[in-house]
């Protein structure tokens, strides 16, 4: 495992962060507190040291999980955790990004995973609501008190977070320097806003669903898995994901991992790690044979023309404006005849 520093700032995370939804069984799906603990191990031994959590997971489960796991070695893991998400249904300001919903969230992260300050604290997803500055004031008010050192927001517009950083950088507040959005090959509507934003904020990108929900790992393609169920639903989203695109997608994937004699799902992973800009994906596993399996993408480094067959396979159209102003007309009308005389170092 190598580092990488996260963002605009000095901090080094691990190339791999492990995301620990899994972590406890009170949704009915996760892992048991030993079956936690040994993926846990088994990512630490691979010289990980960045693990995320939140407060709603597992109702809150997976942050007393790791808060126990980590106690003895606290000072080297890097700690992410998040508020947003209710843990109050019956109260109006038991979610969203409110300063009072984050106070009091942070605080009961904080007594949950057994430490006096987060690394990494993440807003979970855009409220539509809380206005920007009461999100950004309130979370450097947490950095200044030393209850969080960094900040990372999760499931928002670009828009959101490039006026977020903006008025960050001009009130002198503390700024996200990681975007946790949902990536993989079977979507990358992210390419769009998010990416881009990212890369020229300088925002680290740690995506999440990155085996599509389970349909890049070749359970559903391949006969000898015995799942071919149309009916899957992301367990985060609801929303059905076993559509003829993605499956030809998976079909590619498990074409390439025969090749090459890997798993599906490191195929999968390696195309994700070797896109262009600070990208750090978020492995969940239920067992520590998912995690191993996971890991060994780390072997892999897929060459040009696996990764172009990959991502002619699963391209989307990016829409206006992008591919309008992609096209030769347009670059005409922009650059004139030396348009190809022009060497972009920015681009």
């Amino acid at each position: 495992m190598i580092y990488k520093l996260l963002g605009k700032s000095g901090l080094r995370v691990s190339e791999l962060c492990l995301g620990t939804m899994t972590f406890g069984e009170d949704w009915g799906w996760g892992s048991s507190k030993d079956e936690s603990r040994k993926v846990f191990d088994r990512y630490v031994e691979s010289g990980g040291n960045f693990i995320d959590t939140a407060n709603l997971y597992t109702t809150g489960t997976s942050e007393r999980y790791v808060g126990e796991f980590i106690a003895s070695g606290r000072q080297k893991f890097v700690l992410a955790t998040k508020y947003s998400l209710s843990m109050r249904k019956e109260d109006p300001n038991g979610g969203g990004n409110s300063r009072k919903n984050m106070v009091q969230a942070v605080e009961a992260s904080l007594k949950r995973l057994k430490t006096n300050y987060i690394d990494l604290y993440w807003l979970h997803a855009w409220d539509y609501m809380t206005p920007v500055e009461e999100v950004m004031r309130g979370l450097d008010d947490l950095v200044r008190a030393g209850k969080i050192l960094y900040i990372g927001i999760s499931d928002a517009p670009a828009w959101v977070v490039s006026r977020a950083n903006t008025m960050a950088e001009l009130m002198g507040w503390t700024q996200f320097v990681g975007l946790q959005i949902r990536y993989s090959l079977i979507d990358r509507a992210v390419e769009r806003d998010l990416i881009p934003m990212a890369r020229e904020m300088d925002i680290a990108v740690t995506p999440w669903a990155v085996l599509g929900s389970g349909v890049l790992t070749g359970k559903f393609t391949r006969p000898e898995s015995g799942d071919q169920s149309m009916r899957h639903k992301d367990k985060k989203t609801g929303e059905g994901i076993l559509s003829e695109r993605n499956m030809t997608i998976a079909r590619e994937v498990d074409t390439i991992a025969d090749e090459i004699g890997k798993s599906s799902s490191q195929v999968a992973l390696s195309w994700l790690r070797q896109q262009p800009g600070n990208i750090i994906p978020i492995l969940g596993a239920r067992t520590e044979s998912q995690l191993k399996d996971n890991l060994g993408c780390l072997d892999i480094e897929l060459s040009s023309g696996h990764l172009n067959k990959l991502s002619e396979v699963s391209q989307i159209e990016l829409g206006f404006p992008h591919d309008f102003l992609r096209e030769e007309f347009i670059k005409d009308l922009l650059y004139g005849d030396e348009k190809n005389n022009i060497v972009n170092h920015r681009n």
